[in-house]
């Protein structure tokens, strides 16, 4: 199989576990959209989640062509994120909240599960 640069990175890091200021590459996995609902709703100044210029145009990346962040960008980003605590994040965040927003992902999929009388296996990867 041949891999991208993208998959190089991120197979090479799994393995070496880089110090969190080495490493190039970072997974949030299913979290994507509560952070992004979250740094919306504290006003953050960066869209760290989607990036913000486009990169490439072709959709054969996924969800969408993939964004990037200009170097003044990261540097905001950073500062901004230095300055921000979980308990800022999530200060007054109601679950009735998440469920409207529809964030993903939801109390449904327990819910689903619940309905349809199936077990569930939970692992941390």
């Amino acid at each position: 199989m041949c891999l991208g640069p993208r998959e190089e990175v991120q197979d090479a890091e799994e393995e070496s576990e880089p110090a969190p200021a080495e490493a190039r590459h970072f997974g949030t996995y299913k979290t994507w959209d509560m952070l992004r609902f979250l740094l919306a709703r504290a006003e953050f100044p960066v869209n760290v989640i989607h990036g913000e210029d486009p990169f490439a145009e072709d959709r054969d990346w996924g969800y969408e062509p993939p964004r990037y962040l200009r170097p003044e960008r990261v540097r905001l980003a950073a500062e901004a994120l230095r300055a921000t605590t979980c308990t800022q994040l999530i200060n007054g965040v109601d679950p009735a909240e998440l469920t409207r927003a529809e964030v993903y992902p939801l109390g449904w999929f327990f819910d689903a599960a619940a309905g349809a009388n199936d077990v569930m296996l939970v692992w941390l990867d």
